[in-house]
């Protein structure tokens, strides 16, 4: 998923990041909204929202989102731990409601259990032809020509790349952000990795299934096509 993490905390926002950046996410920190208006409009499929910030409130800025029409999945990440500040920040529109401190584990399961409840690929499965992947269970199968679906084994970067392009399917997705997806830094990333890995995926899943926008990056076609 790509994320957009909003928190002013340098250690709890870094370490987040980081965090959810192992686990396969694609993750834009900002620790103001100032810096958070001006990302909002990129294509995130989820947004995590610190409520108590320098320059104002994330319960109002989340409040502003709702009325302007953004339904995108929203975990409000707060100190603030009463019962009124829960069934307050539920209300303004935040999908769900994490205390401070919390393991990150938990965050990325719910993060997971946001994302199966939006629009899209409610149970998590999506379909390319003969391809199927679970974005949960976090696997991918093929069917071969007796008809019969057989799971095919990824390296943990394939399914990174593989992910990140299903989430977006029939959308442009560029290169630097996967490079930036795989690693972190695109300082980091040799010339041709990502190359590597796409040709992997081409020959275990079929060269049909990922089309190179040349000068771009890549994109699937949408599920079912």
């Amino acid at each position: 998923m790509r994320l957009l993490l909003l928190e002013d905390d340098e250690i709890l926002g870094e370490g987040l990041r980081d965090f959810l950046r192992s686990e396969g996410h694609l993750v834009d920190w900002v620790s103001c909204l100032r810096e958070a208006r001006s990302q909002v409009g990129e294509a995130y499929d989820a947004l995590l929202v610190d409520w108590q910030l320098p320059d104002g409130s994330g319960l109002d800025w989340v409040q502003s989102l709702r009325r302007q029409g953004d339904d995108r999945p929203l975990i409000m990440l707060t100190a603030r731990d009463t019962l009124e500040d829960r069934v307050r920040g539920l209300n303004v529109g935040a999908d769900d409601y994490l205390v401070k401190p919390f393991d990150p584990e938990e965050l990325v399961a719910r993060l997971h259990a946001i994302r199966r409840r939006a629009g899209g690929a409610q149970s998590g499965v999506l379909r390319f032809g003969d391809v199927t992947l679970d974005l949960n269970a976090r696997g991918v199968w093929l069917r071969d020509v007796t008809e019969t679906d057989v799971r095919v084994e990824l390296t943990a970067r394939e399914w990174t790349v593989l992910e990140a392009l299903a989430l977006r399917a029939g959308r442009i997705v560029l290169k630097s952000d996967l490079e930036q997806l795989m690693l972190g830094s695109v300082s980091e990333v040799s010339s041709n990795v990502l190359e590597v890995h796409v040709a992997n995926l081409r020959r275990k899943l079929g060269r049909g299934l990922i089309d190179t926008v040349r000068g771009l990056g890549y994109r699937m076609q949408s599920p079912g096509t």
